[in-house]
Protein backbone atom coordinates (compact mmCIF):
# COMPACT_ATOMS: atom_id res chain seq x y z
CA UNK A 1 0.00 0.00 0.00
CA UNK A 2 2.93 2.28 0.93
CA UNK A 3 4.26 2.00 -3.15
CA UNK A 4 0.12 2.92 -4.62
CA UNK A 5 -0.80 6.00 -2.34
CA UNK A 6 1.86 8.12 -3.83
CA UNK A 7 0.46 7.14 -7.68
CA UNK A 8 -2.99 8.80 -6.71
CA UNK A 9 -1.27 12.00 -6.56
CA UNK A 10 0.39 11.17 -9.72
CA UNK A 11 -3.17 12.02 -11.46
CA UNK A 12 -3.31 15.09 -13.84
CA UNK A 13 -5.52 16.67 -11.74
CA UNK A 14 -3.37 16.53 -8.67
CA UNK A 15 -0.59 17.50 -10.69
CA UNK A 16 -1.73 20.75 -11.94
CA UNK A 17 -2.76 21.30 -8.02
CA UNK A 18 0.46 20.81 -7.22
CA UNK A 19 2.24 22.86 -10.01
CA UNK A 20 0.00 25.56 -8.52
CA UNK A 21 0.86 25.40 -5.42
CA UNK A 22 4.11 25.22 -4.99
CA UNK A 23 5.67 24.83 -8.43
CA UNK A 24 8.77 27.39 -9.47
CA UNK A 25 7.32 30.62 -10.71
CA UNK A 26 8.92 31.36 -13.89
CA UNK A 27 8.76 27.96 -15.42
CA UNK A 28 4.84 27.43 -14.00
CA UNK A 29 3.86 30.80 -15.84
CA UNK A 30 5.38 29.74 -18.87
CA UNK A 31 4.07 26.24 -19.12
CA UNK A 32 0.45 27.53 -17.88
CA UNK A 33 1.04 31.06 -20.74
CA UNK A 34 2.03 28.56 -23.38
CA UNK A 35 -1.36 26.73 -24.53
CA UNK A 36 -3.69 29.81 -23.64
CA UNK A 37 -0.53 31.76 -26.55
CA UNK A 38 -1.50 29.07 -29.12
CA UNK A 39 -5.09 29.17 -28.80
CA UNK A 40 -5.14 32.98 -28.58
CA UNK A 41 -2.97 32.67 -31.61
CA UNK A 42 -6.68 32.21 -33.64
CA UNK A 43 -7.64 35.76 -32.23
CA UNK A 44 -4.61 36.70 -34.65
CA UNK A 45 -5.85 34.54 -37.19
CA UNK A 46 -9.35 35.55 -37.21
CA UNK A 47 -8.65 39.45 -36.67
CA UNK A 48 -6.28 39.51 -39.97
CA UNK A 49 -8.60 37.16 -41.73
CA UNK A 50 -11.88 39.42 -41.12
CA UNK A 51 -10.23 42.58 -41.81
CA UNK A 52 -8.93 41.12 -45.16
CA UNK A 53 -11.83 39.93 -45.80
CA UNK A 54 -13.95 43.02 -45.09
CA UNK A 55 -11.09 45.07 -46.81
CA UNK A 56 -12.34 43.45 -50.46
CA UNK A 57 -16.30 44.14 -49.93
CA UNK A 58 -14.75 48.51 -49.61
CA UNK A 59 -13.96 51.20 -47.52
CA UNK A 60 -17.25 51.54 -46.42
CA UNK A 61 -17.26 48.26 -44.83
CA UNK A 62 -13.62 48.86 -43.11
CA UNK A 63 -15.68 51.51 -41.25
CA UNK A 64 -18.41 50.38 -40.63
CA UNK A 65 -16.18 47.09 -38.83
CA UNK A 66 -14.00 49.76 -37.30
CA UNK A 67 -17.81 50.97 -35.49
CA UNK A 68 -18.96 47.69 -34.45
CA UNK A 69 -15.40 46.10 -33.50
CA UNK A 70 -15.04 47.50 -30.01
CA UNK A 71 -18.91 46.62 -29.16
CA UNK A 72 -17.97 43.12 -29.94
CA UNK A 73 -14.62 43.22 -28.52
CA UNK A 74 -16.12 44.45 -25.56
CA UNK A 75 -17.96 41.37 -25.10
CA UNK A 76 -15.36 38.98 -25.29
CA UNK A 77 -13.34 41.50 -22.58
CA UNK A 78 -16.18 41.14 -20.12
CA UNK A 79 -16.59 37.37 -20.36
CA UNK A 80 -13.36 36.09 -20.75
CA UNK A 81 -11.16 38.85 -18.86
CA UNK A 82 -13.57 40.79 -16.55
CA UNK A 83 -16.00 37.92 -14.98
CA UNK A 84 -13.65 35.04 -16.81
CA UNK A 85 -11.17 36.11 -14.43
CA UNK A 86 -12.98 36.62 -11.25
CA UNK A 87 -14.54 33.00 -11.56
CA UNK A 88 -10.94 31.60 -12.12
CA UNK A 89 -9.87 33.48 -9.36
CA UNK A 90 -12.82 32.38 -7.24
CA UNK A 91 -12.65 28.98 -8.07
CA UNK A 92 -8.53 28.48 -7.48
CA UNK A 93 -8.45 30.41 -4.43
CA UNK A 94 -11.43 27.50 -3.19
CA UNK A 95 -9.46 24.95 -4.58
CA UNK A 96 -6.83 25.88 -2.66
CA UNK A 97 -7.74 26.50 0.88
CA UNK A 98 -9.39 22.55 0.20
CA UNK A 99 -12.87 23.58 -0.59
CA UNK A 100 -13.75 21.30 -3.32
CA UNK A 101 -17.86 22.16 -2.94
CA UNK A 102 -17.53 26.02 -2.79
CA UNK A 103 -15.87 25.62 -6.03
CA UNK A 104 -18.52 23.51 -7.59
CA UNK A 105 -20.68 25.75 -6.40
CA UNK A 106 -19.45 28.66 -7.70
CA UNK A 107 -18.81 27.17 -11.20
CA UNK A 108 -23.05 26.53 -11.49
CA UNK A 109 -22.96 30.26 -9.95
CA UNK A 110 -20.79 31.14 -12.78
CA UNK A 111 -22.99 29.48 -15.25
CA UNK A 112 -25.91 31.31 -14.22
CA UNK A 113 -24.52 34.76 -14.83
CA UNK A 114 -23.60 33.74 -18.28
CA UNK A 115 -26.80 32.65 -19.45
CA UNK A 116 -28.26 35.90 -18.33
CA UNK A 117 -25.81 38.68 -19.28
CA UNK A 118 -25.45 36.83 -22.72
CA UNK A 119 -29.06 37.15 -23.92
CA UNK A 120 -29.61 40.69 -21.80
CA UNK A 121 -26.14 42.01 -23.82
CA UNK A 122 -27.62 39.86 -27.18
CA UNK A 123 -30.73 41.92 -27.14
CA UNK A 124 -29.21 45.54 -25.96
CA UNK A 125 -27.38 45.57 -29.41
CA UNK A 126 -29.93 44.28 -31.42
CA UNK A 127 -32.22 47.15 -30.19
CA UNK A 128 -29.92 50.15 -29.90
CA UNK A 129 -27.31 49.17 -32.15
CA UNK A 130 -28.38 51.37 -34.70
CA UNK A 131 -28.57 54.17 -31.95
CA UNK A 132 -25.13 53.55 -30.43
CA UNK A 133 -22.90 53.64 -33.92
CA UNK A 134 -24.86 56.84 -34.94
CA UNK A 135 -23.95 58.57 -31.82
CA UNK A 136 -20.13 57.13 -32.60
CA UNK A 137 -19.99 59.02 -35.71
CA UNK A 138 -21.72 56.12 -38.26
CA UNK A 139 -23.78 57.50 -40.86
CA UNK A 140 -24.89 56.08 -44.33
CA UNK A 141 -23.38 53.53 -45.72
CA UNK A 142 -20.59 52.87 -42.87
CA UNK A 143 -23.63 53.11 -40.94
CA UNK A 144 -25.69 50.38 -42.41
CA UNK A 145 -22.05 47.86 -42.87
CA UNK A 146 -21.96 48.42 -38.92
CA UNK A 147 -25.72 47.22 -38.81
CA UNK A 148 -25.22 44.43 -40.84
CA UNK A 149 -22.29 42.89 -39.14
CA UNK A 150 -23.63 43.46 -35.75
CA UNK A 151 -26.89 42.54 -36.11
CA UNK A 152 -25.79 39.23 -37.22
CA UNK A 153 -22.96 38.63 -34.37
CA UNK A 154 -25.66 39.32 -31.83
CA UNK A 155 -26.77 35.97 -32.61
CA UNK A 156 -23.46 34.69 -30.94
CA UNK A 157 -23.36 36.47 -28.13
CA UNK A 158 -24.38 34.55 -25.62
CA UNK A 159 -22.56 31.74 -26.84
CA UNK A 160 -19.40 34.13 -26.40
CA UNK A 161 -20.09 34.30 -22.57
CA UNK A 162 -20.55 30.63 -22.47
CA UNK A 163 -17.47 29.50 -24.20
CA UNK A 164 -15.52 31.82 -22.02
CA UNK A 165 -17.06 31.49 -18.82
CA UNK A 166 -16.53 27.27 -19.23
CA UNK A 167 -12.96 27.71 -20.23
CA UNK A 168 -12.48 30.17 -17.21
CA UNK A 169 -13.63 26.99 -15.11
CA UNK A 170 -11.31 24.82 -16.22
CA UNK A 171 -8.47 27.18 -16.10
CA UNK A 172 -8.88 28.13 -12.58
CA UNK A 173 -7.93 24.48 -11.89
CA UNK A 174 -5.28 25.43 -13.81
CA UNK A 175 -6.16 23.36 -17.01
CA UNK A 176 -5.58 25.34 -19.70
CA UNK A 177 -4.85 23.04 -22.55
CA UNK A 178 -8.34 21.77 -22.97
CA UNK A 179 -10.00 25.47 -23.54
CA UNK A 180 -7.14 26.51 -25.62
CA UNK A 181 -7.35 23.50 -28.09
CA UNK A 182 -10.82 23.96 -28.38
CA UNK A 183 -11.08 27.60 -28.86
CA UNK A 184 -8.19 27.46 -31.17
CA UNK A 185 -10.48 24.74 -33.58
CA UNK A 186 -12.84 27.18 -32.82
CA UNK A 187 -11.08 30.59 -34.63
CA UNK A 188 -10.10 28.12 -37.79
CA UNK A 189 -13.66 27.52 -38.16
CA UNK A 190 -14.61 31.09 -37.90
CA UNK A 191 -12.38 32.21 -40.23
CA UNK A 192 -13.09 29.11 -42.60
CA UNK A 193 -16.53 29.80 -42.19
CA UNK A 194 -16.86 33.48 -42.26
CA UNK A 195 -14.87 33.64 -45.71
CA UNK A 196 -16.52 31.33 -47.22
CA UNK A 197 -20.07 33.37 -46.47
CA UNK A 198 -18.52 36.78 -46.17
CA UNK A 199 -16.82 36.51 -49.68
CA UNK A 200 -19.10 34.00 -51.30
CA UNK A 201 -17.09 31.05 -52.14
CA UNK A 202 -18.95 28.13 -54.16
CA UNK A 203 -20.92 27.19 -52.87
CA UNK A 204 -21.98 29.52 -50.07
CA UNK A 205 -23.71 32.57 -51.05
CA UNK A 206 -22.05 35.89 -50.69
CA UNK A 207 -23.52 37.53 -47.51
CA UNK A 208 -20.79 40.11 -47.59
CA UNK A 209 -20.08 41.84 -43.64
CA UNK A 210 -23.34 39.72 -42.47
CA UNK A 211 -21.44 36.75 -43.59
CA UNK A 212 -18.18 37.34 -41.65
CA UNK A 213 -20.37 37.78 -38.39
CA UNK A 214 -22.16 34.19 -39.48
CA UNK A 215 -18.53 32.67 -38.65
CA UNK A 216 -18.19 34.12 -35.27
CA UNK A 217 -22.15 33.04 -34.30
CA UNK A 218 -21.04 29.27 -35.61
CA UNK A 219 -17.65 28.87 -34.14
CA UNK A 220 -18.61 30.05 -30.23
CA UNK A 221 -21.52 27.75 -30.20
CA UNK A 222 -19.50 25.38 -31.12
CA UNK A 223 -17.01 25.79 -28.64
CA UNK A 224 -19.29 26.50 -25.90
CA UNK A 225 -20.82 23.51 -26.39
CA UNK A 226 -18.12 21.31 -26.55
CA UNK A 227 -16.51 22.81 -23.60
CA UNK A 228 -19.94 21.60 -21.61
CA UNK A 229 -20.04 18.17 -22.93
CA UNK A 230 -16.17 18.18 -21.70
CA UNK A 231 -16.40 19.06 -18.13
CA UNK A 232 -20.16 17.22 -17.80
CA UNK A 233 -17.93 14.35 -18.31
CA UNK A 234 -16.33 14.75 -15.13
CA UNK A 235 -13.18 14.69 -16.73
CA UNK A 236 -11.56 17.59 -14.89
CA UNK A 237 -11.26 18.52 -11.68
CA UNK A 238 -14.13 20.93 -11.57
CA UNK A 239 -17.59 19.42 -12.51
CA UNK A 240 -21.21 21.06 -13.06
CA UNK A 241 -23.28 18.62 -11.04
CA UNK A 242 -26.94 20.47 -11.26
CA UNK A 243 -27.96 18.90 -7.64
CA UNK A 244 -30.24 20.80 -5.43
CA UNK A 245 -29.13 23.23 -3.58
CA UNK A 246 -25.80 22.91 -5.16
CA UNK A 247 -25.53 26.98 -6.00
CA UNK A 248 -26.72 29.35 -3.92
CA UNK A 249 -27.27 33.06 -3.76
CA UNK A 250 -23.99 33.82 -2.29
CA UNK A 251 -22.41 32.00 -4.46
CA UNK A 252 -23.85 34.28 -7.34
CA UNK A 253 -23.36 37.23 -5.09
CA UNK A 254 -19.71 36.30 -4.29
CA UNK A 255 -18.77 36.56 -7.59
CA UNK A 256 -20.45 39.55 -8.72
CA UNK A 257 -18.99 41.72 -5.82
CA UNK A 258 -16.05 41.28 -7.56
CA UNK A 259 -16.95 40.68 -11.01
CA UNK A 260 -19.27 43.72 -10.96
CA UNK A 261 -15.98 45.98 -10.13
CA UNK A 262 -13.64 43.91 -12.61
CA UNK A 263 -16.26 44.75 -15.68
CA UNK A 264 -15.67 48.33 -15.20
CA UNK A 265 -12.27 47.84 -16.16
CA UNK A 266 -13.06 46.99 -19.97
CA UNK A 267 -15.93 48.94 -20.17
CA UNK A 268 -13.57 51.88 -19.45
CA UNK A 269 -11.15 50.37 -21.91
CA UNK A 270 -13.29 49.97 -24.34
CA UNK A 271 -15.49 53.24 -23.83
CA UNK A 272 -11.61 54.97 -24.14
CA UNK A 273 -11.98 53.32 -27.52
CA UNK A 274 -15.17 54.33 -28.50
CA UNK A 275 -14.48 58.02 -27.48
CA UNK A 276 -11.21 57.82 -29.02
CA UNK A 277 -13.58 57.08 -32.28
CA UNK A 278 -15.99 59.39 -32.04
CA UNK A 279 -13.08 61.62 -31.92
CA UNK A 280 -11.40 60.58 -35.32
CA UNK A 281 -14.85 60.21 -37.29
CA UNK A 282 -14.86 63.51 -37.30
CA UNK A 283 -11.97 63.56 -39.78
CA UNK A 284 -13.92 61.59 -42.31
CA UNK A 285 -13.95 58.00 -43.54
CA UNK A 286 -10.87 57.16 -44.57
CA UNK A 287 -8.90 58.44 -41.32
CA UNK A 288 -12.06 56.42 -39.59
CA UNK A 289 -10.98 53.53 -41.63
CA UNK A 290 -7.26 53.83 -41.29
CA UNK A 291 -7.93 54.11 -37.10
CA UNK A 292 -9.67 51.23 -37.04
CA UNK A 293 -6.71 49.38 -38.90
CA UNK A 294 -4.56 50.53 -36.77
CA UNK A 295 -6.68 50.16 -33.57
CA UNK A 296 -7.25 46.39 -34.18
CA UNK A 297 -3.45 45.58 -33.08
CA UNK A 298 -4.06 47.28 -30.14
CA UNK A 299 -6.73 44.43 -29.56
CA UNK A 300 -4.97 41.94 -31.36
CA UNK A 301 -2.31 42.25 -28.23
CA UNK A 302 -4.73 42.52 -25.44
CA UNK A 303 -5.04 38.51 -26.29
CA UNK A 304 -0.87 38.13 -25.07
CA UNK A 305 -1.55 39.59 -21.89
CA UNK A 306 -4.20 38.19 -21.92
CA UNK A 307 -2.33 34.86 -21.84
CA UNK A 308 0.39 35.68 -19.52
CA UNK A 309 -2.65 37.24 -17.26
CA UNK A 310 -5.08 34.13 -17.08
CA UNK A 311 -2.07 32.18 -16.65
CA UNK A 312 -1.06 34.10 -13.56
CA UNK A 313 -4.84 33.89 -11.65
CA UNK A 314 -4.76 30.65 -10.76
CA UNK A 315 -1.62 30.70 -9.38
CA UNK A 316 -1.81 33.99 -7.75
CA UNK A 317 -5.39 32.24 -6.34
CA UNK A 318 -4.06 29.35 -5.06
CA UNK A 319 -1.27 30.96 -3.07
CA UNK A 320 -4.30 33.93 -1.51
CA UNK A 321 -6.37 30.16 -1.03
CA UNK A 322 -3.43 28.66 0.94
CA UNK A 323 -2.16 32.28 2.63
CA UNK A 324 0.89 32.40 0.76
CA UNK A 325 1.44 36.11 0.20
CA UNK A 326 4.72 36.16 -1.14
CA UNK A 327 4.19 34.08 -3.96
CA UNK A 328 1.18 35.70 -5.01
CA UNK A 329 2.87 38.87 -5.04
CA UNK A 330 5.90 36.95 -7.09
CA UNK A 331 3.28 35.43 -9.45
CA UNK A 332 2.24 38.88 -10.22
CA UNK A 333 5.48 41.10 -10.94
CA UNK A 334 6.69 38.05 -12.96
CA UNK A 335 4.06 37.96 -15.17
CA UNK A 336 3.73 42.01 -15.58
CA UNK A 337 7.45 42.19 -16.90
CA UNK A 338 6.69 38.84 -19.45
CA UNK A 339 3.24 40.64 -20.94
CA UNK A 340 5.90 44.05 -20.90
CA UNK A 341 8.66 42.43 -22.46
CA UNK A 342 6.22 40.47 -25.29
CA UNK A 343 3.78 43.33 -26.09
CA UNK A 344 6.72 45.44 -25.98
CA UNK A 345 8.41 43.98 -29.11
CA UNK A 346 5.51 44.28 -31.21
CA UNK A 347 4.37 47.41 -30.58
CA UNK A 348 7.98 48.65 -31.46
CA UNK A 349 8.23 46.58 -34.28
CA UNK A 350 4.65 48.45 -35.02
CA UNK A 351 6.43 51.82 -34.74
CA UNK A 352 9.42 50.61 -37.04
CA UNK A 353 7.53 49.09 -40.07
CA UNK A 354 3.89 50.01 -39.93
CA UNK A 355 3.53 48.49 -43.19
CA UNK A 356 3.94 44.81 -42.02
CA UNK A 357 0.58 45.23 -40.27
CA UNK A 358 -1.56 47.72 -42.57
CA UNK A 359 -0.80 46.98 -46.01
CA UNK A 360 -2.17 43.59 -44.90
CA UNK A 361 -5.66 44.88 -45.23
CA UNK A 362 -5.38 48.31 -48.01
CA UNK A 363 -3.71 49.57 -50.41
CA UNK A 364 -5.71 52.83 -50.47
CA UNK A 365 -3.21 55.38 -49.78
CA UNK A 366 -5.90 58.11 -47.77
CA UNK A 367 -6.45 54.74 -45.51
CA UNK A 368 -2.97 53.73 -44.95
CA UNK A 369 -1.86 57.58 -44.19
CA UNK A 370 -3.61 57.60 -40.93
CA UNK A 371 -3.01 54.03 -39.80
CA UNK A 372 0.66 54.65 -40.22
CA UNK A 373 0.46 57.44 -38.10
CA UNK A 374 -1.53 55.45 -35.42
CA UNK A 375 0.72 52.88 -34.98
CA UNK A 376 3.74 55.04 -35.12
CA UNK A 377 2.65 56.50 -31.83
CA UNK A 378 1.15 54.42 -30.11
CA UNK A 379 3.65 51.27 -30.11
CA UNK A 380 5.85 52.77 -27.92
CA UNK A 381 3.45 52.74 -25.47
CA UNK A 382 2.27 49.29 -26.28
CA UNK A 383 4.89 47.46 -23.35
CA UNK A 384 3.70 49.24 -20.25
CA UNK A 385 -0.70 48.76 -21.64
CA UNK A 386 0.51 44.46 -21.39
CA UNK A 387 2.42 45.15 -18.29
CA UNK A 388 -0.93 46.97 -16.92
CA UNK A 389 -3.48 44.46 -18.70
CA UNK A 390 -1.09 41.43 -16.87
CA UNK A 391 -1.55 43.22 -13.19
CA UNK A 392 -5.27 43.12 -13.12
CA UNK A 393 -5.60 40.21 -13.85
CA UNK A 394 -3.47 39.31 -11.16
CA UNK A 395 -5.68 41.32 -8.76
CA UNK A 396 -8.37 39.27 -10.18
CA UNK A 397 -6.65 36.31 -8.95
CA UNK A 398 -5.90 38.13 -5.66
CA UNK A 399 -9.61 39.19 -5.41
CA UNK A 400 -8.40 42.61 -4.98
CA UNK A 401 -9.59 44.89 -7.98
CA UNK A 402 -10.79 48.42 -6.91
CA UNK A 403 -7.40 50.01 -7.26
CA UNK A 404 -6.55 48.60 -10.49
CA UNK A 405 -10.04 49.85 -11.53
CA UNK A 406 -8.98 53.40 -10.65
CA UNK A 407 -5.92 53.15 -12.98
CA UNK A 408 -8.50 52.03 -15.39
CA UNK A 409 -10.66 54.83 -15.10
CA UNK A 410 -7.89 57.36 -14.84
CA UNK A 411 -7.21 56.40 -18.46
CA UNK A 412 -11.12 57.37 -19.63
CA UNK A 413 -10.20 60.77 -17.87
CA UNK A 414 -7.62 61.72 -19.79
CA UNK A 415 -9.38 60.70 -23.03
CA UNK A 416 -12.47 62.35 -22.49
CA UNK A 417 -10.92 65.57 -20.96
CA UNK A 418 -8.14 66.07 -23.14
CA UNK A 419 -10.34 65.10 -26.45
CA UNK A 420 -12.36 67.99 -25.59
CA UNK A 421 -9.81 70.12 -25.11
CA UNK A 422 -8.28 69.19 -28.16
CA UNK A 423 -11.32 69.69 -30.23
CA UNK A 424 -12.15 73.03 -29.14
CA UNK A 425 -8.76 73.97 -30.03
CA UNK A 426 -8.60 72.44 -33.72
CA UNK A 427 -6.53 69.01 -32.62
CA UNK A 428 -5.82 67.42 -35.22
CA UNK A 429 -5.84 63.42 -36.05
CA UNK A 430 -2.30 63.02 -34.87
CA UNK A 431 -2.79 64.38 -31.58
CA UNK A 432 -5.76 62.75 -31.01
CA UNK A 433 -3.13 59.57 -32.03
CA UNK A 434 -0.68 61.18 -29.17
CA UNK A 435 -2.98 61.64 -26.51
CA UNK A 436 -4.45 57.89 -27.12
CA UNK A 437 -0.96 56.49 -26.26
CA UNK A 438 -0.41 59.21 -23.09
CA UNK A 439 -3.36 58.05 -21.30
CA UNK A 440 -2.54 53.89 -22.11
CA UNK A 441 0.72 54.80 -20.05
CA UNK A 442 -0.79 56.79 -17.23
CA UNK A 443 -3.16 53.19 -17.08
CA UNK A 444 -0.51 50.93 -16.88
CA UNK A 445 1.69 53.17 -14.11
CA UNK A 446 -1.22 53.74 -12.43
CA UNK A 447 -1.96 49.79 -11.85
CA UNK A 448 1.55 49.21 -11.61
CA UNK A 449 2.12 51.47 -8.14
CA UNK A 450 -1.39 50.55 -6.70
CA UNK A 451 -0.26 46.79 -6.89
CA UNK A 452 2.72 47.88 -5.60
CA UNK A 453 1.07 49.32 -2.68
CA UNK A 454 -1.75 46.94 -2.15
CA UNK A 455 -0.97 43.89 0.77
CA UNK A 456 -3.23 41.53 -0.90
CA UNK A 457 -3.85 40.22 2.88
Amino acid sequence: MDRIQPLATTSPAAQRAELLRSGPVLPTLLRLTLPNLVALGSAAIVSIAETAYVGRIGVAALGGIALAFPVFMLMQMLSAGAMGGTISGAISRAMGAGNRALAQGLALAALAIAVVFGLVLAVLVRVFGRDLFALLGGSGAVLEQALAFANTAAWGIPAIWLANTLASMLRGSGNMAVPANILLCAGIGQVLIGGAFGLGVRPFPALGIAGVALGQVAAFWTAAIILFLYIRAGRSALTLRFAAGAARAEHVAALLRIGAIAMLSPLLSVGSVLMLTRMVARFGPDVLAGYGIGVRLEFLLIPIAFSVGVAAVPIVGTAIGSRDIARARRVAWTAGTLAFAGVGAIGLLAVALPGLWVDLFTKVAPVRQPAYAYLSVAGFGYGLFGMGLCLYFASQGAGRVGGVIMAQALRAGIVLGGGLLLLNHSGTADSIFLLSTGAMVAMAIGTALVVKMSTWR
